[in-house]
């Protein structure tokens, strides 16, 4: 499965901006292997991002902002979820993802 961030390139919001560029980084920095996928410019992976946030998720009124995190085709969560998750120190299970890569584990 392939660790998708769905973002607004062209978004007029330094929340948004600022929002995107930390999971990004944090995903970088971590050397986790994901792909962007730009929602301004490909009207199809809009709608699709859009279709397949829970309900639960979605705001009373318009649509969800980005960024918005996919594992495949399972959602994981938007910005908050992933600060709570990056907070609790589980962004990896947040992912859906089985461990750390490049890190040994080891007790002592």
């Amino acid at each position: 499965m392939v660790i998708r961030v769905y973002i607004a390139s062209s978004s007029g919001s330094v929340v948004i901006k600022k929002r995107q560029q930390a999971i990004v980084g944090f995903l970088e920095a971590n050397r986790i292997t994901f792909e962007e996928v730009d929602i301004t410019m490909l009207e199809d992976q809009r709608l699709w991002m859009y279709r397949n946030i829970p309900e639960g998720k979605r705001p009373e009124k318009g649509n969800p902002f980005p960024p918005q995190i996919f594992n495949g085709e399972q959602y994981c969560g938007d910005y908050e979820d992933f600060f709570q998750a990056k907070e609790n120190n589980t962004v990896f299970s947040f992912l859906g993802l089985s461990s750390q890569p490049s890190v040994k584990q080891s007790e002592s």
